[in-house]
């Protein structure tokens, strides 16, 4: 870790709460990618009192540090957001933002400076607060209708590798056997789907919205439509 406390800076944030939460509260960690083609104006909306949005930690491209809001304080980085049975996830969670341009904007892959201080800063959370590898999660997760940040290209794999975060545990010659095999029944899918944490909406086409984010998460060579035995057998792996 030395390397990147070395690295850490500060550019604090008007937006935050002001009562302090104790460290017991803060029960997980969520990524996001900032969608903004310009790091400097991405750091300057995020610290701008008029954006009404922040983070506690900003991932620079070239790896840097900047702490936005302390930990102890609830930064404005979730939103309408929903994990099991939690809501409003600001109150309990810490927010790190990554620059990436994001899906509307050319997304790319977080590189090796990034994913570096990813794995640092999140391990030293996970140390200092008790934060269990189920709650890592991103920001399509607790915000699938209306977020897809981080995105198919964070490296949760990886991070997984580093017990960071959750993975399944099927080979990719099993999930490649039954890719693309339509689920007959795709109500059981989403009432796992459910089981696992992400609110599952009425709607057929949010439910895809839904199950979309899922397999960015958890199944990024292909995001389709359609619910296969794969991301079924996935799903079942990780509950």
């Amino acid at each position: 870790m030395q390397k990147n406390v070395e690295k850490m800076s500060i550019n604090y944030s008007p937006n935050f709460n002001m009562q302090k939460r104790s460290p017991a509260k803060v029960k997980y960690i969520i990524f996001h990618y900032t969608g903004m083609n310009s790091e400097i104006s991405a750091i300057r909306r995020l610290t701008s009192k008029n954006s009404g949005v922040s983070c506690h930690y900003f991932i620079k491209n070239n790896g840097q540090i900047i702490q936005i809001v302390p930990d102890l304080f609830i930064a404005w980085h979730a939103g309408v957001s929903f994990w099991k049975k939690d809501k409003l996830l600001n109150k309990s969670s810490i927010g790190i933002e990554i620059s990436n341009p994001g899906h509307e904007n050319g997304y790319k892959k977080y590189n090796s400076e990034q994913i570096k201080s990813i794995i640092r800063l999140s391990k030293k959370l996970k140390q200092k607060y008790k934060i269990k590898k189920e709650n890592v999660l991103g920001h399509s997760d607790i915000a699938p209708l209306r977020k897809k940040d981080p995105g198919e290209k964070f490296p949760w794999k990886l991070l997984n590798k580093e017990k960071i975060c959750l993975w399944h545990n099927l080979s990719e010659r099993k999930c490649k056997q039954l890719r693309k095999i339509k689920l007959s029944e795709s109500k059981k899918f989403y009432k796992l789907l459910h089981k696992f944490g992400y609110k599952v909406p009425n709607k057929i086409s949010d439910k895809i919205k839904v199950y979309k984010n899922f397999q960015r998460r958890f199944r990024p060579q292909l995001i389709s439509n359609i619910v296969d035995k794969e991301s079924y057998s996935i799903l079942k792996s990780l509950i």
